[in-house]
């Protein structure tokens, strides 16, 4: 396989200076970019000496340790889209979704696909982690956000669920209409660089493409069924919530109605009353209009 000189790397950031330029033509933020450039740069390079020390070692506990670690940063990342709180709220579960998922999958490529022995092979099973916990991760992502999203607008959880399912799979089963047709995949174009049979790779990267879909599937199912035991479960509606309640509308005329009227001392028109159980729990007096109502109902 042919080696990238250091000067020959260098021109790879050529397109992305373009980027950057067009960025800053158009007054755009350009710090955040620059500082993931930066990290992607020092990571890569970082980890490529870290991998070397791994391989040479190849030691269980280590392979083990590293998988720990990586599925602990997936989940973190995995819920950035979310606020501060929901971060708090959802965390092990994220991470409870993409151990499974990318746990269960990893283990079953290992175990009866690949057949390594031993299984800690680390030149093997830290790539394979890699690809498999950062789809599910991503899954998770897209997933949780839209969920959140759903149920802001007051979707059933039920329906909420749904949607975040298909939503994060989206991604997923996009790639698998356009693998061979738009795009080559990234581990077999490498391996057909590196002098490999393309039928050879074809076959590694059918098992990629299964096992990518396979953990972001089961990782965003555990995820939303997660979510959606806890709504279910729950007493704090205000947390998570169907916020639909169900509400009756009944309009009176204060003229032909004096004793309701005088009952509930309405003195002024028109008067917005709303009762649970039988009970007045908010009486307010003007043009109350619709997100207010919407926002008494969600108290």
């Amino acid at each position: 396989m042919q080696i990238i000189s250091e000067i020959n790397l260098a021109l790879a950031f050529v397109p992305v200076i373009v980027v950057l330029m067009i960025m800053a033509q158009w007054s755009l933020s350009l710090g955040d970019k620059l500082v993931a450039l930066a990290r992607m740069l020092i990571q890569l390079i970082l980890i490529g000496y870290v991998l070397t020390w791994i391989f040479a070692i190849n030691s269980s506990i280590v392979v083990l340790l590293i998988l720990t670690v990586m599925l602990f940063i997936a989940s973190s990342i995995a819920l950035r889209p979310l606020s501060k709180d929901q971060f708090k709220r959802d965390y092990w579960r994220a991470l409870a979704a993409i151990s499974v998922g990318g746990g269960f999958t990893l283990a079953f490529l290992v175990i009866f696909v690949l057949q390594l022995k031993p299984w800690y092979q680390a030149n093997t099973i830290i790539p394979l982690a890699g690809m498999i916990f950062a789809s599910a991760m991503n899954t998770v992502s897209v997933a949780a956000e839209r969920f959140s999203i759903e149920l802001k607008r007051d979707v059933q959880w039920l329906d909420a669920r749904n949607q975040a399912f298909t939503a994060g799979l989206i991604p997923i089963f996009n790639s698998l209409l356009a693998v061979g047709l738009v795009t080559l995949p990234g581990m077999m174009t490498g391996q057909i660089l590196s002098g490999v049979s393309p039928l050879i790779a074809v076959r590694y990267q059918i098992v990629v493409m299964c096992m990518l879909t396979g953990a972001s599937g089961i990782s965003v199912a555990v995820s939303e069924e997660e979510n959606t035991f806890t709504i279910a479960s729950t007493s704090n509606a205000n947390d998570y919530a169907d916020s639909r309640v169900k509400t009756y509308e009944v309009t009176l005329n204060v003229d032909d109605s004096h004793d309701i009227a005088a009952k509930f001392n309405v003195q002024s028109i028109p008067t917005f009353i709303m009762f649970n159980d039988g009970k007045v729990v908010q009486q307010m007096v003007g043009a109350v209009g619709e997100p207010g109502i919407h926002m008494i109902c969600k108290k």
